[in-house]
């Protein structure tokens, strides 16, 4: 059982790596709504358990973003944003 997970994990690792810089930053910067939506539902006024039921799924989403978002750009792409923003 532990091999399938692992062979998973590896399978889906090397399908989002297939996809361009360009889309892993379109999907990293998705990210930063989620976890502005994640917090700023607070203020609603609903109940305390549809908050946390949203909290869960907003900030659920923005980490699959963020994970995912990296997992495409990999290293050389961190890299690449790092001396991006030391350069602006």
């Amino acid at each position: 059982m532990k091999k399938f997970f692992i062979s998973l994990r590896e399978q889906i690792v090397k399908r989002l790596q297939s996809f361009s810089f360009r889309t892993g930053v379109i999907v990293l910067s998705l990210c930063i709504p989620f976890y502005i939506l994640s917090f700023a539902q607070m203020a609603l006024p609903i109940s305390a358990e549809a908050k946390g039921i949203l909290w869960v799924v907003l900030f659920g989403l923005a980490k699959t973003f963020q994970y995912g978002g990296l997992s495409i750009i990999g290293v050389e792409g961190v890299k690449r944003l790092k001396s991006f923003f030391k350069k602006a």
